[in-house]
């Protein structure tokens, strides 16, 4: 039986002395440590007992630390996995970190890295728990109108997901980047009668072209050159639950001809199988393309998206519905002051009525943006109207916009200072989510150390702003 007050660690490490260096290192430091020997055992041990945190190697026998990673991932999402690689070569560490590692370090391992490493993990965990737990209090649990708001669009939207829910209807859900698509498929799930199986999200445009089918489907041992054991697809990791295809309309139309074979037979063939397997999941499906308009135009198959479309789910934008702003406003304020750890509580007056005033051509996602900086960047209590002007690029006073003036910015100049906000924006989005680990927000950037940290100083931003 585990230890109570100890916290449990498990091991997935082939080498003998690297296990004893592990269990010495996490014993002495207060955790109850399991070592296993094998990925596959590995992935065992973590579905039969309940742990805090893995620790991974990437060199496995049987199912290798990547294999073993994505499997953690789809049936655990929230469990932290740090991975261990003795190799150099930072390619398999990139994909590792992709795929959800918390991060990946390097052998021979030292002692306080380690454990750095993984206190930073557990802090994550414990402050995503909060979150979690504000959210409820905020929202009455993981309902949708808590999430997306009180309006009357939403409160219909919602009232079309539990009805549909219920069926085993195929959805395809439409709506704007960043209106809450990915919500109302969480939702889908969570109402379903599958809500105890994964929930496995695919983002069509993300994956390279060449490697989407193997993602989707699987392959066998030999299947093409490297395929050196059998790996299950995203599909198949997602039994018994839902397979939710975000940006449906950028799947090449090879894998649509595929993808429609498998929702009408309800067979899976991996790459390389000589036959296919029953497969148990629902499909949910999201695009902010005009699916009919790639109809007509030949760039999707018309009997898929009737396939998809057994029921349509529509998102409205943000700007059809500028009730829940301040409803949204409030809740990411309150969820960025707990995470950032600053003692924001509120907005100034004025400050709303500039949020309510914006198109959010972004929608939700470029409103959570602006909350999350306004609570970065805010000296005071509360959030006032000028910081949230600032950021939405307006003027600071209330007077009208200034006409044209002479001598004006050239289109180079406008060009280069919106590349630079640009810029900006992704490398401050990097190191929120990093929570100011350089390294780990410049593997995520995929650039290196020394060009970020030059570009940090170019732009006047400082990592330590964005530390726990």
């Amino acid at each position: 039986m585990p230890t109570p007050d100890l916290r449990r660690l498990l091991v997935i490490e082939d080498d003998p002395a690297s296990q004893r260096l592990m269990r010495a290192i996490f014993s002495t430091e207060g955790f109850e440590v399991t070592v296993v020997g094998d990925g596959a055992q590995g992935v065992e041990t973590a579905a039969a007992e309940p742990f805090e945190l893995v620790l991974c190697d990437l060199q496995l026998p049987g199912l290798d630390g990547l294999q073993v990673l994505e499997q953690l991932k789809a049936s655990q999402p929230k469990l932290p996995v740090v991975m261990v690689t003795a190799q150099h070569d930072p390619k398999p560490a990139v994909r590792a970190v992709r795929l959800g590692a918390f991060d990946y370090l390097t052998k021979p391992i030292d002692h306080d890295e380690v454990v750095l490493v993984v206190r930073r993990a557990l802090e994550a965990r414990a402050l995503e728990r909060e979150v979690q737990s504000l959210r409820a209090r905020l929202g009455g649990g993981q309902a949708l109108v808590a999430q997306m708001g009180p309006s009357a669009a939403v409160r219909a939207l919602a009232e079309q997901v539990t009805t549909v829910a219920a069926s085993q209807f195929t959805v395809l859900v439409l709506g704007e980047t960043g209106a809450g698509k990915e919500l109302v498929a969480q939702a889908l799930h969570r109402e379903s009668t599958r809500s105890a199986a994964p929930l496995v999200a695919i983002d069509c445009g993300a994956i390279p072209e060449a490697l989407l089918e193997s993602e989707l489907f699987g392959h066998e041992r030999g299947a093409f050159t490297g395929a050196e054991r059998r790996r299950a697809g995203r599909f198949e990791l997602a039994k018994g639950g839902t397979v939710f295809l975000d940006e449906i309309g950028n799947l090449p139309l090879q894998l649509q001809s595929k993808l429609l074979r498998v929702l009408e037979s309800r067979q899976l063939q991996a790459v390389g199988a000589s036959e296919g397997a029953a497969l148990d999941v629902r499909f949910v499906a999201a695009t902010n393309d005009d699916l009919q308009v790639k109809v007509q135009t030949g760039h999707f198959r018309a009997d898929l998206y009737f396939r998809l479309a057994q029921y349509t789910l529509q998102v409205p934008p943000l700007r059809a519905r500028r009730s829940d702003v301040r409803h949204l406003a409030q809740r990411f304020l309150d969820e960025a002051a707990v995470e950032l750890k600053r003692p924001v509580q509120g907005f100034a007056p004025g400050a709303f009525e500039a949020l309510e005033r914006h198109g959010w051509p972004g929608n939700v996602r470029e409103l959570r943006n602006v909350v999350r900086r306004a609570v970065l960047q805010t000296k005071s209590g509360q959030v006032g109207r000028d910081e949230v002007r600032a950021l939405l690029g307006e003027q600071a006073e209330s007077h009208a916009r200034p006409g044209p003036r002479a001598g004006g910015r050239t289109l180079r100049q406008v060009a280069e200072e919106a590349a630079r906000a640009a810029e900006a924006e992704a490398i401050r989005e990097a190191l929120e989510a990093a929570r100011g680990n350089k390294a780990q927000a410049a593997r995520a950037l995929r650039t290196d150390y020394k060009t970020l940290h030059l570009k940090l100083k170019q732009l006047g931003i400082r990592a330590r702003d964005f530390s726990p």
